[in-house]
């Protein structure tokens, strides 16, 4: 239990060292291991002085979830989760300029690696049903759908 705001601030500074964290990340973690401290104070001082960011946050994360090959629409759920505003999250793919369509071709090529038969709308819809869940849109999973195809 953390009784005193430099505890808390160690303990947030020792949260961050590990990995980046979004300002609503910090408040639950230390929220739960503290009383009658003041959060807030505590976690706009960081913030202040550089060691909490929530746009070095969502840069990060989503060059991660990029990296894992989810798709948009995924990664745009779980940062909302995590308590990035919506403008926010929308700068930071546009500054990001992430291709989805060739994104989401990667993953499927590099899932899928036998041709897809036409006529087995059986195994196309669980192909699309898995591009769908890693978080990409119908747009992109018909396109790539019709590029393996040719």
């Amino acid at each position: 239990m953390y009784e005193t705001q430099s505890e808390v601030k160690n303990a947030a500074i020792g949260l961050l060292a590990r990995r980046e964290h979004s300002r609503k990340e910090l408040l639950e973690k230390l929220g739960r291991r503290c009383a009658g401290v003041d959060l807030d104070e505590v976690l706009d001082e960081l913030a202040c002085n550089g060691y909490q960011s929530d746009q070095r946050f969502t840069e990060s994360f989503i060059r991660m979830r990029v990296g894992q090959g989810q798709g948009l629409i995924k990664i745009r759920f779980e940062l909302q989760r995590k308590g990035i505003d919506s403008d926010l999250v929308a700068a930071s793919f546009e500054a990001a300029n992430i291709d989805w369509f060739e994104l989401a071709l990667d993953m499927y090529r590099r899932k899928y690696r036998v041709a897809l038969d036409e006529s087995d709308f059986k195994e196309r819809g669980k192909r699309m049903r898995f591009m769908a869940q890693r978080g990409f849109s119908p747009e992109q999973i018909n396109y790539v759908i019709a590029a393996e195809q040719e």
